[in-house]
């Protein structure tokens, strides 16, 4: 088999786009952009031993760290409220993604769909400032997920999906429902996510594993469609298109 160009270690996901047309997974939306500000924002990673993930978010690990809100994109959107924490151990992330929500608008029942077109969280993950390359992780309330190494060359991209992508490189997830079944159209309070991503599946992005006072850049997204109605959550802002990853936040690695 010959070598890929990239020297990536993954498969490419979709083809590339044709000259002017709209790159895969873009994540427009109908609605202005807010005002972003001038200083990007800042979120801590506590240590912590590894631990299972089950969807609670009930771990005592969780109590360490404190909640931080996504921003609703659209002012006259869905009323939910977002929110996540994060943690990081000698092998790997740890998130926790929380949303109120009514309806459990998801029916993909296969992983590595496109997941954005239904109710998702993201994580996007940034390690090294000096390389346009990301790796994007979506998960959906039914506990689908879409993960993919991003090389994003002047806004054109390209997602390129895990080579070998089992035992130390795979991710751990679970979700759970809040006020209702897990299943698709149900009427539910809200989901949550929790994530367990090793550092093993993101090689061979740079600055990997961290270490206490590494900062990576971190964005955190939610998609809602309730109702056909679609509306956005970020925790960092950006423009028309999810992956402005130069607009990306702050993860700082704390050494306790």
């Amino acid at each position: 088999m010959r070598a890929c160009p990239l020297l990536l270690p993954a498969v490419l996901f979709l083809a590339s786009p044709s000259a002017g047309s709209e790159p895969f997974a873009v994540h427009r939306y109908d609605g202005p952009v807010r005002e972003q500000p001038a200083e990007r924002p800042r979120v801590t990673a506590k240590p912590t031993d590894d631990f299972d993930v089950t969807g609670s978010g009930d771990h005592p690990a969780w109590r360490q760290a404190e909640w931080t809100t996504l921003r609703r994109r659209q002012s006259d959107g869905h009323p939910y409220d977002t929110r996540f924490k994060v943690l990081y151990s000698k092998t790997g992330l740890y998130f926790l993604i929380d949303g109120t929500d009514r309806t459990l608008t998801a029916t993909m029942s296969e992983d590595f769909m496109d997941l954005w077109n239904e109710d998702v969280f993201e994580v996007f993950l940034w390690t090294d400032e000096r390389y346009p390359v990301y790796f994007e992780y979506e998960i959906s309330p039914l506990n689908r997920e879409l993960a993919i190494l991003v090389p994003n060359f002047g806004g054109r991209f390209l997602g390129w999906r895990p080579w070998h992508y089992d035992g130390n490189r795979l991710i751990k997830k679970a979700t759970a429902v809040v006020g209702g079944a897990k299943e698709s159209n149900a009427s539910i309070q809200g989901w949550r996510a929790e994530l367990f991503i090793p550092y093993a599946v993101l090689q061979p992005l740079q600055n990997v594993p961290p270490a206490a006072g590494t900062r990576w850049r971190l964005n955190v997204y939610r998609m809602d469609y309730d109702g056909g109605r679609r509306t956005q959550w970020d925790w960092a802002p950006v423009g028309n298109s999810f992956h402005e990853f130069e607009k990306f936040g702050d993860l700082l690695f704390a050494d306790k």
